[in-house]
């Protein structure tokens, strides 16, 4: 590693491997090294160092206890694993116990003023902040589309944490009237003492892509970012979006893969 890449990959571990703020419903807590919460989406397990401390069939026994506590509550659960942590056969007992891993994505880390420089939408698209339920809604109609998925439980999320004006930004980028077109979407929420902010969405309606909307989305956060004392950005990247992001300056600072454990259908 770069230094610049070992000194943003030690910020990360410090300050963004916590459960994040609490959502609506939701519950913290912790068993043994871990941190977990339940009652939201589903729940979320995760370790605040990379080092798990233990081995062996102790770590069997965690993991364990971490299915069988959701099983009890009939709630899916993600244990979040990245590629630098420690035991490095975590994952293969974590398959063992029932968790499925998904796509693997590249944890990106970069400097909000490096990120903020001016970036434009194309014309004839207009980017605008929003908190309304029914804009809310439209993005959620924008996620389904893109994804080929239900993701119709994002509008009342984003519009409950849109509240929050201080720590959560929200922007859509939309075709101009007469018919304005939700065709990108994306969010930064705040960690609050951190100097961290997350960047998540992004996704781009086919027939807008490669115009440059996803940077001008990035751009307008790290502006925003700037003006709330926020000096990083952190991203969890799809393989399209991480060489994007790498060009715009974000350094890959590791990996990371859900695990997910689902109960079984009655």
């Amino acid at each position: 590693m770069t230094d610049p890449t070992t000194a943003l990959l030690a910020a990360y571990d410090e300050h963004m491997r916590g459960l994040g703020a609490r959502g609506e419903g939701e519950t913290h807590g912790s068993d043994g090294p871990l941190l977990r919460k339940y009652g939201g989406f589903r729940g979320f397990v995760t370790s605040p160092r990379p080092d798990l401390g233990l081995r062996g069939r102790e770590l069997d026994e965690l993991i364990a206890r971490q299915r069988d506590f959701f099983a009890a509550r009939g709630e899916a659960v993600e244990w979040k694993t990245r590629g630098h942590d420690l035991p490095a056969d975590l994952p293969e007992r974590l398959t063992a116990a029932g968790f499925v891993g998904e796509e693997p994505e590249t944890v990106l880390v970069g400097l909000a003023a490096e990120l903020a420089v001016p970036t434009p939408a194309p014309a004839g698209v207009t980017v605008r902040r929003v908190t309304d339920p029914a804009d809310t809604r439209r993005i959620a109609a924008l996620q389904s589309e893109v994804w080929g998925e239900d993701w119709s439980w994002l509008a009342d999320d984003l519009a409950s944490r849109a509240a929050d004006a201080e720590n959560f930004l929200v922007l859509v980028a939309e075709t101009d009237a007469p018919r304005p077109e939700v065709v990108c979407a994306a969010w930064l929420t705040s960690t609050p003492g951190t100097g961290f902010g997350g960047l998540w969405g992004g996704s781009t309606l086919a027939a807008w892509r490669g115009r440059g909307i996803y940077r001008s989305l990035v751009a307008h956060r790290a502006r925003w970012a700037l003006d709330h004392g926020i000096r990083y950005l952190q991203v969890d990247a799809s393989p399209d979006s991480a060489p994007v992001l790498r060009r715009l300056g974000m350094h890959a600072v590791t990996t990371t893969t859900p695990y997910v454990w689902t109960p079984p259908a009655v």
